[in-house]
């Protein structure tokens, strides 16, 4: 954890101040960009581990931000931002993001959190290391963290691919949407279970020949989700 390289992302030079004060004296090692063009230009030069990201940004907003980032490689991400409506949540979880903490907030929960999401984008890669699922035409490598839809890479975030190995390690099990947040989120996770359709709805987008009809993640209703192990070798 302390070596990691946390990108700090506010027009604010004092709220910056105070999140590189608390995550410093964490041991990680911290980096500052005022407007979204500068958190782009910092981002590819730094490397950075995890981003924590304002919205309201000059240049280019925070969801633009997340985007671009997106296109560079995934990155775990973490809003903090004064906009706490929920449609601003669903956005963002939509994008991709890890976490969504409201203004004003406490840096010492802000750490926890960074550390939680690191924990679980990172240390999830060593744990499944040394296993391939391939059902029909979708293959995923846990080395590699990556994903093949016909022969075609799938990129997909780190969350995303989380969840996606989840189910497919074990097909045929039907996971509640309180699983899903406990294995793939953390018992520490303090944010909605709605963000678990709003995931389950994005990597269809990208997995599944037909979204509207999923053939590998499958709504169980009423009770949650499962992967079809089967998959792809069943009629549409």
């Amino acid at each position: 954890m302390q070596k990691k390289r946390i990108l700090i992302v506010d027009d604010e030079p004092k709220i910056r101040r105070v999140i590189e004060q608390a995550l410093c004296k964490e041991g990680f090692q911290c980096f500052q960009a005022g407007d979204g063009l500068e958190a782009l230009r910092v981002f590819q030069v730094t490397a950075a581990d995890l981003v924590i990201l304002d919205l309201m940004l000059p240049e280019l907003d925070g969801f633009e931000v997340c985007r671009r980032l997106r296109a560079i490689r995934p990155v775990p991400v973490i809003i903090v931002s004064v906009r706490g409506e929920l449609v601003d949540k669903v956005v963002g979880f939509t994008l991709g993001i890890d976490d969504y903490i409201t203004k004003p907030f406490s840096p010492a929960e802000l750490v926890l959190r960074v550390k939680a999401v690191l924990r679980r984008t990172y240390q999830s890669q060593k744990a499944t290391a040394s296993d391939v699922i391939k059902v029909g035409g979708l293959t995923i490598d846990a080395v590699q963290r990556g994903v093949w839809l016909d022969g075609f890479e799938v990129t997909l975030t780190a969350r995303e691919f989380d969840l996606l190995w989840l189910l497919a390690s074990q097909p045929g099990r039907v996971f509640t949407k309180e699983q899903l947040i406990e294995e793939v989120w953390g018992l520490d996770y303090l944010g909605d279970d709605n963000v678990v359709p709003v995931l389950v709805r994005r990597l269809r987008e990208k997995v599944e020949v037909d979204p509207a009809r999923p053939q590998y993640i499958q709504t169980v209703w009423g009770v949650g989700y499962r992967f079809c192990g089967d998959a792809g070798l069943q009629e549409p």
